[in-house]
């Protein structure tokens, strides 16, 4: 993840100097407020996958010296399903839709997307270190050992 880092500090440090250069030149707050924003959003990003890097260390994709095979195996735990980013979308558009009608629809809506954030985010909190919780995996591991015959 060192590549991905130092590429978007680089674009953060473009939106960067373009920010204060568009800033200082035009008149115009609004312009300069989407390029403040564009340089945090990417600057979150190389905060990010910086502190992977520290993280994890390098992968097999930051080495020149790395094979193909080293690449192999598991990459990470992809939950199979959640209701949870269909809660969060329904709490987007009550949101978006309360800007438009009123103030009870907004914060009815802001109230649905906080409890679909805050259930996307501690979904899964209490795995721990396990590698995974499929019915796949706990199927494999149950049928590793010997089995008796009656």
């Amino acid at each position: 993840m060192r590549t991905e880092s130092r590429l978007f500090i680089g674009v953060a440090g473009f939106f960067l100097v373009t920010a204060v250069g568009y800033g200082w030149r035009s008149e115009e707050p609004a312009g300069t407020a989407v390029l403040v924003i564009a340089f945090l959003m990417a600057g979150l990003v190389a905060f990010f996958l910086h502190t992977q890097y520290r993280r994890r260390g390098l992968r097999a994709q930051d080495r020149p010296d790395a094979e193909v095979a080293d690449t192999a195996g598991p990459v990470d735990f992809f939950p199979p399903n959640s209701p949870w980013p269909i809660t969060t979308a329904l709490g987007s558009v009550l949101v978006a839709l309360g800007v438009v009608y009123g103030l009870w629809l907004f914060l009815l809506g802001l109230g649905v997307l906080g409890h679909g954030v805050f259930g996307m985010v501690f979904q899964y909190a209490g795995r721990g270190g396990q590698r995974s919780n499929s019915p796949v995996d706990a199927s494999r591991s149950s049928s590793s050992g010997t089995t008796r015959s009656p």
